[in-house]
């Protein structure tokens, strides 16, 4: 089967799909047109980084740098995590990276030396793609997850108290929050799994389709990954909520309302910046 590569002509229409759609954004004042470029930058910067990486990650075939590069990648997530969740408070850092280091290890573990059992055991071409697309699901899961507990935390003060004041303990008056959460999180992964095969092919066995794969083959491949990241999606939201819902109680078990981290203007863009303004002046 033949592999179509894409050259500078393909990368080129691509472009112009992003600037076109820009100018759209730009037409109806949206005022999401810089962001939107500039993302698309930073992802094909990145993108293209990743490539050349992985090929020198597989050229030197060595276990400790593929080790230190999915070490890397967990790192990041973390602040890709705080950066998506919204109010939330400071000092999430430490449970988030080992709510990611544990299930992401645990899920890449069972599906790359359970069930594909590459040889070496390290493969890079297995790893690295592998943890990527973990990571990837449980980000999104985690920040969601986190932005509905908080709010939801907040929106239902007066009904803790009360049932803090029942003697009810922290965790029996956190539980609808953090089950609510949960199941927000995990809406996207269960709607992908019930679209799959019929609505949409996913990015995986579409890649490997392309690449020349056999189809069959390439179903089965996405079909166990996206069973590890519905997994690994309960799995996350639950532990990262499990680890943080203390931080709404004091010391004495008393509801305490979480102080947002602030976010930086950088990224707001105008309608951000304006928002601001206005709620000042107000």
């Amino acid at each position: 089967m033949k592999y179509y590569a894409i050259d500078q002509w393909g990368l080129l229409v691509a472009l112009l799909m992003v600037l076109a759609a820009a100018g759209l954004a730009a037409y109806m004042r949206l005022h999401v047109s810089g962001s939107l470029l500039l993302s698309c930058l930073r992802s094909f910067l990145q993108l293209v980084a990743m490539g050349f990486i992985l090929g020198w990650v597989i050229k030197q075939g060595t276990w400790y740098i593929v080790v230190a590069l999915v070490a890397l990648m967990i790192t990041a997530s973390v602040q890709i995590t705080i950066s998506r969740a919204s109010g939330i408070p400071q000092g999430l850092g430490w449970p988030i990276f080992l709510t990611q280091f544990i299930t992401t290890l645990l899920m890449v573990g069972i599906v790359a030396e359970g069930i594909v059992r590459p040889k070496p055991w390290y493969s890079p071409q297995v790893i690295i793609p592998i943890t990527g697309m973990m990571l990837g699901n449980t980000v999104g899961a985690t920040a969601v997850g986190l932005t509905r507990f908080y709010e939801s935390m907040k929106s239902r003060q007066d009904e803790i108290e009360s049932m803090l004041a029942l003697g009810a303990t922290p965790w029996e008056a956190s539980r609808p929050s953090v089950l609510s959460s949960v199941k927000l999180g995990l809406t996207p992964t269960i709607a992908t799994l019930a679209s799959s095969g019929i609505v949409m092919i996913p990015g995986m066995m579409a890649g490997q389709v392309l690449a020349g794969a056999n189809p069959v083959n390439a179903a089965v491949y996405q079909f166990v990954i996206l069973a590890a990241m519905s997994s690994l999606t309960l799995v996350s939201t639950a532990l990262i909520l499990r680890l943080v819902y203390r931080t709404c109680f004091t010391t004495d078990d008393q509801y305490k309302p979480v102080v947002p981290r602030q976010k930086t203007s950088r990224g707001l863009g105008k309608a951000g910046k304006a928002g601001k303004a206005v709620a000042k002046k107000a």
